[in-house]
């Protein structure tokens, strides 16, 4: 859900750091703005630890798509805006219905009744579908899915939790569920769906897990109880890795915690942007690990805001929390091999004038992990600058930066926002999902940031461009040295507000990004759309940058989430929160194509949509 726009309406970042805007102000001095399909012109590039460790190297690669198969381009018939209860696709498409919210995990395809028990949740899928991915060859695997986000009058029918147990089933809806899923073509059940396996879980809030790296003894990370590490919250965008792991990002974790007695925040709270009230949960007035004011529970907040590992075929192993990447609110992970192999990992930081990071590992990673070293513990953390002339630095956040002098590696990565604020990143328009693209330029959508240059707020700048920016655009950017050089060089892949074909503007707030191997670029969005219209997944051509919209939502849902088989033929995507959870807006999906009637009657579910082309070539050609 895209809190940044509904509850958390301020920002965190009161630096005096420059903003994207005024960067991208100064650079369009220097550059002609084209207009045309995309009307943004992009300019050439210049050019523990933990179980991890101690299993062979490429035991298992993930699910990684293959390049080439129906060539490159476009070939669907772009569909309106839509503004309806229920999905809609090009013609030449078709989706299904995938593991929706209460969905029971041992595969028999019953879900539980709505109004579920805690336990009940633990043992079914978990609500807020958010990033996924599959792991898997083309017919069956495991996918690890987030669950991001979950309101009370949604789970339990009623405006806020009012015991611990209510408290408890909002927690198990949150987190990660890792399930086996199977394309089945015989027997008049033709399509994909869940199937029973030793693998099947939830990963949730109250879930033991352990830290990693750097900063995983740090005494921030202890509180005066003992209490254990424990769980994972509002889960958003994600990763994976070579040896074929799953990385799950912690985001608007803040929204969490609040107090029971007064109190003022430290600085690190308050930028970090923790509030007395939170986002409204209220899990602190019942739960002492998110009291804020409760002094034996002090610094839990910290255990929040990392990138987290999972394996998804061990099922007994603990996730593990990767201090190395730093905590701030991570939009994804996304993980590219660098010069020399090593293990680069970008990121962004999904709030409005905050930052975009690197980590570049050690070494090579498969040496690394021959030797029981995690690729993601023993690297260097870098954070963004963008320069008006389209370069820009990787700055370093290590006591080695004269700029974090005094400061220890831990209190770095678990203070990283106020480390990234001292050594003068660039503040960027709510920077979320990254990808590589097939002509190796890493892109990363940057959702909108209403705030810019309103007020008292900071302007524009060269890569920031548009004050009040409702609509949000596309960075891009090469790095020097193959990922792990200390410059880059950047222009605008596209603004959102400049994207228009026969029925007007196009998209606003891009979010999740993917890119394949024959150069498109699919974009999904969350929050606004002109004209008020459903949010949608979109496919851009990276070197033409002709953009046709797929698929577009129900009413008051997100589009998130994106992954597809090895052949590319079935792509995965999902619905969060339709209709916001009111069924007025929409029952999704309830009463569907193929869809049989819920016994709790129309309260819509979050679920993944399968997508498959009728003729059955590679999506988005």
């Amino acid at each position: 859900m895209d809190l940044d726009d509904t509850i958390d309406t301020g920002h965190s970042n009161h630096s005096d750091n420059r903003t994207f805007d005024d960067v991208l102000a100064a650079r369009l001095t220097r550059r002609t703005v084209m207009a045309g399909g995309l009307a943004t012109a992009a300019a050439t590039f210049f050019g523990a630890s933990s179980a991890f460790a101690t299993r062979p190297v490429d035991v298992r690669t993930p699910s990684l798509p293959r390049g080439g198969r129906d060539g490159r381009g476009i070939g669907f018939t772009s569909i309106p805006l839509q503004n309806s209860a229920w999905p809609t696709i090009a013609p030449e498409y078709q989706w299904s219905v995938l593991i929706p919210w209460r969905e029971k995990l041992d595969g028999s395809g019953d879900s539980f009744a709505y109004g579920l028990t805690a336990d009940e949740q633990a043992a079914s899928i978990g609500i807020g579908h958010d990033g996924m991915w599959y792991f898997g060859n083309d017919k069956r695997g495991m996918l690890c899915i987030n669950h991001e986000f979950g309101t009370a009058p949604h789970l339990l029918g009623k405006a806020a939790p009012t015991s611990l147990d209510d408290v408890r089933v909002m927690q198990h809806a949150h987190g990660v569920s890792v399930v086996k899923i199977e394309r089945s073509d015989d027997d008049g059940r033709k399509g994909w769906r869940m199937k029973a396996s030793k693998r099947n879980r939830r990963i949730h809030v109250n879930t033991p897990v352990v830290f990693s790296g750097p900063a995983a003894a740090s005494p921030l990370l202890q509180t005066a109880a003992g209490n254990p590490a424990l769980g994972t919250l509002n889960n958003c965008a994600n990763g994976y890795t070579p040896w074929g792991t799953y990385l799950t990002c912690e985001e608007n974790f803040n929204g969490y915690f609040g107090r029971t007695a007064a109190g003022a925040n430290t600085p690190e709270q308050a930028r970090y942007g923790f509030a007395a009230a939170g986002f409204g949960y209220a899990w602190h007035q019942f739960d002492p690990r998110f009291d804020l004011s409760n002094p034996a529970y002090a610094n839990e907040e910290h255990r929040f805001g990392w990138v987290v590992e999972i394996d998804p075929e061990r099922p007994n192993s603990a996730p593990v929390k990767r201090t190395a990447l730093g905590r701030v609110k991570h939009e994804g992970a996304t993980f590219v091999e660098g010069k020399g192999g090593r293990a680069v990992v970008y990121t962004g930081d999904d709030e409005r004038f905050d930052y975009i990071y690197r980590y570049v590992s050690a070494k090579n990673w498969r040496s690394m992990r021959a030797k029981g070293v995690s690729p993601l513990d023993d690297g260097t953390l870098f954070v963004a600058r963008f320069d008006d002339d389209g370069t820009g630095q990787w700055l370093e956040l290590s006591p080695n930066n004269p700029a974090l002098a005094g400061w220890t590696i831990d209190r770095i990565l678990v203070h990283t926002r106020l480390a990234a604020d001292a050594v003068g990143a660039t503040k960027m328009d709510r920077p979320e999902w990254i990808t590589q693209g097939a002509d190796g330029q890493m892109y990363c959508t940057l959702t909108n940031n209403t705030n810019r240059g309103v007020g008292t707020n900071p302007g524009t700048n060269a890569a920031n461009p548009t004050v009040n920016n409702q609509w949000g655009h596309i960075i891009r950017w090469r790095d020097g040295e193959r990922h792990t050089g200390p410059t880059f060089t950047w222009d605008i892949f596209v603004l959102a507000k400049d994207v228009a074909d026969a029925g007007g503007q196009m998209f606003g707030s891009p979010d999740g990004i993917w890119a394949d191997p024959d150069g498109r670029v699919f974009i999904e969005t969350d929050g606004a759309q002109p004209g008020g219209n459903n949010d949608q997944l979109l496919v851009a051509d990276s070197a033409t940058r002709e953009i046709r919209r797929l698929f577009t939502g129900v009413k008051s849902c997100e589009v998130t989430g994106i992954t597809v088989t090895p052949d590319r033929r079935t792509m995965f995507v999902n619905l969060q929160h339709p209709g916001d959870g009111n069924p007025a807006n929409s029952n999704f999906p309830v009463g569907g194509p193929g869809i049989p009637a819920d016994p709790a009657g129309p309260i819509p579910r979050d679920a993944t949509i399968v997508i498959t082309r009728r003729d059955g070539k590679v999506i988005g050609s």
